[in-house]
């Protein structure tokens, strides 16, 4: 997937300048989808060793600023990366190896649940965190 995409044309269409570090965020976003920041600048690194901690951080403050990566962070766990954005879909969460799985929305359009009061907001997102154990944990634990 993430080869047939056009990471250059992605920036360009979010009015973002095109740069070698953000083109390999982008690319590591999309290859490795939940993957939290330490793994992101291992795989930039892989094919632009000289970027800094700090560039990698920038240009992920910058991709989630414009839309193009997701930010997220279940509880407990560090803040993770995806590029599935704008349809606000869900995550199952493994509470035993912290893997991360996405899970469509619960029922209906945006923003999926309906809340019991809105206190005045204009509510255009709802985050749903289902947690249990995952295939790979749930057979170790009958073992």
């Amino acid at each position: 997937m993430a080869s047939a995409l056009n990471f250059t044309q992605l920036l360009r269409d979010a009015a973002l300048r095109v740069t070698r570090p953000r083109v390999a965020v982008l690319r590591a976003v999309h290859t490795h989808p939940h993957a939290d920041t330490d793994s992101i600048i291992r795989a930039v690194r892989a094919g632009l060793p000289e970027v800094s901690h700090q560039a990698v951080y920038d240009v992920l403050r910058a991709l989630t600023a414009a839309h193009l990566v997701r930010r997220i962070q279940p509880a407990g766990l560090v803040a993770r990366y995806e590029s599935r954005v704008g349809d606000n879909h869900h995550h199952m969460v493994c509470r035993s190896c912290g893997v991360i799985a996405d899970v469509e929305c619960a029922v209906g359009e945006a923003p999926c649940l309906i809340a019991s009061e809105n206190h005045g907001f204009s509510i255009d997102e709802a985050e749903v965190v289902y947690r249990g154990l995952c295939p790979d944990c749930s057979t170790e634990d009958r073992s």
